[in-house]
């Protein structure tokens, strides 16, 4: 299937080619049936290929769970896992007597998807914290300690409210307001900190769903991913970090850095939103993959502003 194929608003696929381009984790809220799930299956569509040592990493990874496809010794597709919110703790981030990867190091190079965001145990999605900031996880045992990587993409989306429907003009949302802060209070800030881009996912307008006009397609998406992609590259060539999502803080300063427009558009954004450092960082790095999108060696207000607009759930969902 094709991202033309995927009903949806053309701001929620910026947002998945943004995240693409530069590893970013990414947080889709929105009623059901929006597409948010159809979105997500489409995004290995459009990464890079795997590199010849990205291969080799995953295969070593799938091989240790005996998850290899016989007739496939090598990996040559992304790995996109979609665990169910009745997930354990050890089956995400591994475990047993003796240790195995979990479905974080299954998702090594690839995408994590995690759908209903909110039905997930709390706990459970407390343990990814630590992976999302330093792509790996170490699992101790009396016997010793064992590290497995966990470089990837989170991908995430859940609804509104507990029914679904909150702020859609065509359907009543019964929910009070208590209900709503407990069914969003189930993700925590620290985790919430760690994800790059919150979007919005509205449905989808009838006209939209009989309009025969072709979207944006996975092919000019991916060829958008490639030019950001390859800037990075170059720009990365002789340092540790391969894509923007993952840059350093004393990266981010050498190769973000801000005119006097954009500082007071960050600045403000800082203060109104009430954001902390973390989310800085995170709005600096998604607007330095803005700018590779649009071939641009400087970060303009401009590109900076779309960086911060994918942070104002923050403030919406859970700074109140």
């Amino acid at each position: 299937m094709d991202f033309a194929d995927v009903n949806g608003q053309e701001m929620a696929k910026r947002a998945v080619t943004v995240a693409a381009a530069g590893m970013h984790h990414l947080l889709m809220i929105g009623p059901p049936g929006t597409g948010k799930t159809l979105l997500a299956r489409r995004i290995p569509t459009i990464l890079p290929q795997l590199s010849r040592a990205e291969s080799l990493e995953t295969t070593q990874i799938w091989s240790a769970v005996g998850r290899l496809n016989a007739r496939q010794p090598l990996m040559v597709l992304r790995p996109f896992r979609a665990p169910h919110h009745t997930i354990s703790e050890a089956g995400l981030v591994g475990g047993g007597s003796t240790p195995s990867p979990g479905e974080i190091s299954l998702a090594h190079n690839g995408v994590l998807f995690l759908d209903e965001l909110p039905e997930f145990n709390r706990r459970t999605l407390e343990v990814l914290r630590q992976p999302l900031e330093e792509h790996c996880v170490t699992i101790s045992r009396a016997m010793g300690s064992l590290t497995f990587p966990a470089k990837l993409m989170l991908v995430a989306a859940m609804n509104p409210c507990p029914c679904g429907y909150r702020g859609d003009p065509r359907r009543r949302c019964n929910c009070t307001s208590f209900q709503i802060e407990r069914y969003v209070a189930k993700i925590s800030g620290p985790l919430l900190d760690r994800i790059d881009i919150h979007v919005e996912v509205p449905n989808v307008p009838f006209r939209e769903l009989k309009d025969d006009t072709t979207g944006t397609t996975s092919a000019q998406m991916r060829e958008q991913v490639q030019i950001a992609r390859d800037r990075q590259r170059r720009r990365f060539q002789r340092e540790p970090s391969t894509v923007n999502g993952s840059m350093t803080p004393p990266q981010i300063r050498r190769y973000c850095k801000l005119d006097a427009e954009a500082e007071q558009m960050l600045q403000a954004a800082m203060e109104e939103m009430g954001l902390s450092a973390r989310a800085h960082d995170k709005i600096l790095r998604v607007a330095r993959t803005i700018a590779d999108l649009d071939d641009s060696e400087t970060i303009t207000a401009y590109h900076l502003q779309e960086a911060i607009n994918y942070r104002t759930l923050d403030r919406r969902y859970w700074a109140s």
